[in-house]
């Protein structure tokens, strides 16, 4: 009794708040990872099949967007300007574009006409280039939306804009938002999957398929034409798939200790994702290899197995969705036709026609195989980039081109509730500024989700001490694009 009196005589009041201090911040420290690791547990949970509910009955249960990296020209493909064409090469009038920024044009403001002929297509009667042969012929099944507008005039922001909602990185794509709100359908492939094509690379890079602060579970999953499918995801020559598996239990057994120890939910992603990449080493080759589909399907597509291409990814796409794919992203790389080389171009063949030839056929081909294979009615199609192009020339010499513009742009949809055959939105006589039915990124993303059975406002995630959702503080779903 003498040596605990002792003891307890030796603790002085400092030694007591110490320690009573750090037992309180323990225990708050446990209380959140208890909260992030219920966070987790539900989205390792939704990952492995049992998906979250929607807000309401969805029309659609996937998505396809095909990405026109670099801001096509929507004042020649889409959006016709008859007025345009008849000040080609004159001065811009006066007044007109007052105070405006641009990102590279400098000097006399000259109007460019497009040169290319406009026909109107199928009984929509929509207007579209002949730069798009193939896609003139599924003018009835797509919604055209003439009026969308961005907030972002370069291309690093505005295409992290167009994909996440906001301009700098670190924000969730709408991908990874879809595969926290809804989960997968396919055991065996991830939720969310990115193909590539084109001469170049995305400008924002992998943030435009990141998860931001979502568990990483969400994450874009980039899918290769040429090599190992997917990178890391197959096991060396030496290693048998009885050793790999054993190999992969007790890697669980060990990370699902330590998660019961310190609660950090990345610790669930890591065990989902080792497990979902074991299951994908049977599952990915199988669905890259489209040699196997029948030569009518090829010609339709325009499709080259092998080879690395935005017709072989298209047909990829529709293979992917068939399996259970929540979100397929295509990247097409090359749109930006500034004008200043052949390549760069909207009129030399190197330049804008080379980039519909690559596109136009396996589009179309796409609606129409999701059309024949009753997928459309549950799979959205979104074709568009991050802003357009100017009815100004930039390079009024060699090579005509045009700068970029995030104030009136095109952008087309198909499938999954969307009202097929539809124009939506108008532009002024020089296709500069919207007029009538302003569409933002916001009001778009608030439709697709809209579309997929969620309620953008409702579909949050807590960081930083705040909610945030895909949509940040804006966003109206577009009812006129909607069944």
């Amino acid at each position: 009794m003498d040596r605990r009196n002792e003891l307890l005589r030796a603790i002085t009041r400092r030694h007591f708040f110490m320690q009573g201090g750090l037992s309180v911040g323990a225990m708050a420290l446990a209380s959140l990872l208890g909260n992030d690791r219920d966070a987790a547990a539900a989205a390792l949970q939704s990952q492995d099949g049992a998906a979250p509910k929607p807000h309401f009955p969805p029309k659609a249960r996937n998505v396809i967007y095909l990405f026109m990296s670099g801001g096509p020209s929507q004042l020649d493909l889409y959006d016709y300007k008859p007025r345009l064409s008849a000040l080609d090469g004159q001065k811009v009038p006066d007044g007109f574009m007052k105070g405006e920024r641009f990102a590279f044009i400098k000097g006399t403001l000259q109007l460019l006409g497009s040169p290319y002929t406009f026909k109107n297509c199928g009984r929509s009667g929509a207007p579209m280039s002949n730069l798009l042969p193939h896609l003139s012929e599924v003018a009835d099944d797509i919604a055209i939306v003439k009026s969308m507008y961005s907030e972002q005039f370069n291309h690093a922001p505005a295409q992290l804009f167009a994909n996440t909602g906001h301009q700098l990185p670190g924000r969730p794509s709408m991908g990874s938002w879809l595969s926290y709100g809804l989960g997968s359908e396919s055991r065996d492939l991830p939720a969310f999957v990115v193909l590539q094509s084109g001469p170049i690379q995305v400008f924002a890079g992998n943030s435009c398929w990141g998860c931001g602060f979502l568990p990483t579970v969400h994450q874009g999953v980039e899918f290769r034409s040429q090599g190992d499918p997917v990178l890391f995801v197959s096991s060396p020559p030496w290693l048998s798939k009885q050793v790999r598996r054993r190999s992969l239990d007790a890697l669980r057994q060990v990370n699902q200790m330590e998660f019961e120890e310190v609660g950090d939910p990345e610790i669930l992603t890591r065990i989902s994702s080792y497990e979902l990449a074991y299951r994908m080493q049977t599952s990915v080759p199988e669905l890259m290899d489209i040699a196997k589909e029948p030569e009518a399907v090829h010609k339709m597509y325009g499709t080259e197995p092998g080879k690395v291409s935005f017709a072989n990814n298209c047909l990829l796409a529709r293979r992917l969705v068939e399996r259970g794919v929540r979100f397929v992203q295509l990247y097409h790389h090359g749109w930006d036709h500034h004008g200043e080389l052949e390549t760069g171009s909207i009129i030399y063949p190197a330049g804008l026609p080379t980039r519909c030839k690559e596109v136009d056929q396996a589009s179309a081909a796409l609606i129409k195989d999701l059309k024949q294979r009753g997928l459309l009615d549950n799979t959205i199609v979104l074709w568009g980039g991050e802003f357009g192009r100017t009815p100004i020339n930039q390079n009024p010499g060699k090579y005509p081109g045009r700068d970029h513009h995030p104030y009136a742009f095109t952008v087309w949809a198909a499938g999954g509730g969307i009202k097929p055959g539809i124009t939506i939105g108008e532009t002024d006589e020089l296709g500069y500024r919207v007029v009538a039915d302003k569409v933002d990124v916001h009001d778009l993303h608030a439709t697709l989700l809209h579309l997929m059975g969620i309620d953008h406002m409702k579909l949050t995630y807590k960081s930083q001490g705040r909610n945030f959702r895909l949509t940040d503080v804006a966003g109206n779903v577009v009812q006129k694009l909607l069944l």
